[in-house]
């Protein structure tokens, strides 16, 4: 035992002070050992608690020091005295810590002494204090990290499953792809993270353990595994209130889509409690994702993001509209493109988005949504533009779109390219890359990044395989729509 582990206690941490010889705080400590002046002669390995106020120009101190650094003690603690600057600078020359408090010396003592006779009283003790705090009520993050901050007078912080803090702050950083407890050695401290554990960590709770608090790291880790279990009731809780929000949402979204008529007045007190606007212009996006994307956890995320009107769960990720009073200018609508292309990049969840033209009232709605749809679905295929698109950038790439789609298209187009699709080089991506290039080869291998050979020599055993001319005009039409058809199928 060290007295720096006595200065992590919580009534050691609250109420004592160092004044000086902090370069002795990892010495051993033994035994506690009160006394009523400074004429006490101290044992090796002793703390020195005196217990009644000396003056702090009483010569006994030094001299208490001087005896201390011959025997070998550990520490001396005064009581609600202020030594002189000298008696300092002798504790720090004998690296002898010199300790002050204003508390009761003798509460002090039964502390100390009960850590060296049963050290894991203090775990259990900090392990209750913990349990009693956060109780069997749901407490958000913020909560249990205000009551771990006052427990542990650390640094707490809980985590996404990116390790940005959704409550609190840390320094340190933890190891996300390790979903086990986590103990990192700092420069002047201990890093300890406890996962909140669903199918995969969705939360970390961290504390940050400086100074002296760092010599507790050995009791910490079970009252965070004890709030932890807090957060995964919080987030159980919280995942069913989300998940039932986005299938109303989801629900009154397909209600107007489906609008073939003037919306009843179920529908539009629906809408109303939604916080939506049916009349006005309606300008619609569509954000796609992977399969992989927990879509229910991120829409508040989304939804900061974008900043718009609504953003809805839809699909294979998310729907949302803005709504202008009147009719938008071309510049408005061009700015709001640019402001949700901008808000895209920032959003690192792999998606592609399209955005519709303006549309009025509720039937308007649902056309936006549908342009917006083909846009995105167009977009997953153009990395070339960020996998962003607005309808105004289609022309009759949108029309084409929609013929793509026919029963009577898709099986021909996959014939068509069929040689391609079992040959090395990704050759029906490479294929739709070098028409959407207008056959620029260079363009061509800055988009599918490779070198400009590669792409030469794709090129060629395209044409063999196929037995085409792609420099003639009708046959570099059909292969490019069935090039894309297969693309975004998919297949």
């Amino acid at each position: 035992m060290s007295l720096r582990r006595v200065l992590s206690l919580p009534g050691w941490g609250e109420h004592v002070r160092v004044l000086a010889g902090s370069s002795g705080l990892d010495r051993p400590l033994r035994t506690v050992q009160a006394t009523l002046d400074a004429s006490h002669l101290p044992a090796p390995g002793e703390l020195t608690v005196v217990a009644r106020p000396v003056a702090g120009t009483d010569w006994q101190i030094d001299a208490l020091l001087r005896r201390c650094a011959d025997a070998g003690a550990t520490a001396v603690l005064l009581s609600g005295t202020e030594p002189l600057s000298a008696s300092r600078l002798l504790a720090d020359r004998l690296a002898v810590p010199l300790l002050v408090t204003s508390a009761a010396p003798l509460d002090l003592l039964v502390e100390a002494r009960l850590l060296l006779t049963a050290p894991e009283l203090d775990r259990a003790e900090l392990l209750l204090a913990t349990h009693r705090a956060l109780g069997d009520r749901l407490r958000p993050p913020e909560e249990v990290v205000a009551v771990l901050r006052r427990l542990l007078r650390s640094g707490v912080a809980v985590l996404d499953d990116r390790g940005v803090p959704l409550a609190g702050e840390v320094g340190g950083r933890v190891r996300l792809d390790e979903a086990v407890p986590q103990r990192t050695e700092l420069d002047d401290g201990v890093l300890l993270a406890h996962p909140v554990l669903l199918q995969r960590p969705a939360l970390w709770l961290a504390a940050e353990l400086r100074g002296t608090e760092a010599a507790r790291a050995d009791v910490v880790p079970p009252a965070l595994a004890v709030a932890a279990g807090a957060l995964q009731r919080w987030l159980l809780a919280n995942r069913l209130e989300l998940e039932r929000d986005a299938r109303s949402r989801t629900a009154l979204l397909g209600d107007l889509l489906r609008l073939d008529t003037e919306p009843g007045a179920d529908l539009r007190r629906r809408v109303a409690d939604a916080g939506w606007r049916l009349g006005g212009w309606h300008v619609g996006l569509h954000l796609g994702v992977p399969a992989a994307v927990d879509t229910v956890a991120r829409t508040q995320e989304v939804m900061r993001a974008l900043d718009v009107e609504a953003v809805v769960e839809h699909g294979d990720g998310w729907t949302g509209w803005v709504t202008f009073d009147h009719e938008p200018t071309a510049e408005r609508v061009r700015a709001l493109a640019t402001r949700l292309q901008a808000a895209h990049r920032t959003l690192h969840l792999g998606a592609h988005m399209g955005v519709g033209r303006p549309h009025p009232r509720p039937e308007g709605l649902a056309t936006t949504v549908a342009e917006a749809l083909d846009a995105a679905r167009l977009a997953a295929t153009r990395p070339e533009t960020g996998h962003f698109l607005h309808v105004d950038q289609l022309g009759m790439a949108q029309l084409l779109l929609e013929w793509t789609r026919t029963d009577t298209f898709e099986p021909a187009a996959r014939a068509l390219v069929a040689p391609l699709r079992d040959a090395p080089g990704d050759l029906v991506r490479t294929l739709a890359a070098y028409l959407d290039a207008e056959s620029s080869i260079a363009e061509t291998a800055t988009v599918l990044g490779v070198h400009r050979n590669t792409v030469a020599a794709r090129i060629a055993r395209i044409e063999q395989l196929l037995g085409v001319d792609l420099s003639r005009p009708d046959e570099r039409l059909a292969l490019h729509l069935a090039s894309r058809a297969v693309i975004l199928a998919g297949e």
